[in-house]
């Protein structure tokens, strides 16, 4: 595990700066969670990295919560304020947008299973932005699972 977490640490550093941020990048916030099912959880912090945002294992539970339950077909989850209606479910991800946003073109996220993390990109707009926001999402998982396979 410790050579997992100093990889995912290493291309975290890599990916971060250069898709995540304010207006003119893909992903406007990003966190990299902790979760693994199988194992003990609470030897580990539930954000392991986290740009753009400023979010606490504490606003994180219910999102975490939603995706143990795994009925991501019929229920909403919540990152803070806002709340999601997936969209889309796939093999190890799914995108959900934002019913409640204040924004004109809206928001949504991808959630990426990548190894033992979570990896939660958040974008604003609708679907050039989701399809942007997806390729930056894959390109750390690339990154990540080259490495580490």
């Amino acid at each position: 595990m410790a050579a997992d977490w100093s990889w995912a640490r290493r291309a975290w550093e890599k990916w971060a700066p250069k898709h995540v941020g304010p207006e003119g990048k893909q992903v406007q916030a990003a966190l990299l969670l902790n979760y693994d099912p199988s194992g003990p959880s609470r030897l580990l912090p539930v954000i392991a990295e986290q740009e753009g945002t400023r979010l606490t294992a504490v606003d994180m539970q219910p999102f975490l919560d939603f995706v143990k339950r795994g009925n991501m077909q019929t229920e909403f989850f919540s990152i803070r304020t806002n709340q999601y209606l997936v969209t889309s479910i796939h093999e190890n991800w799914f995108c959900a947008r934002c019913v409640n946003s204040t924004k004109s073109g809206g928001e949504g996220a991808i959630v990426m299973q990548i190894g033992a993390y979570l990896l939660v990109s958040m974008y604003d707009g609708s679907l050039a932005s989701a399809s942007q926001a997806m390729v930056a999402t894959d390109q750390f998982a690339i990154q990540f699972i080259r490495r580490t396979h």
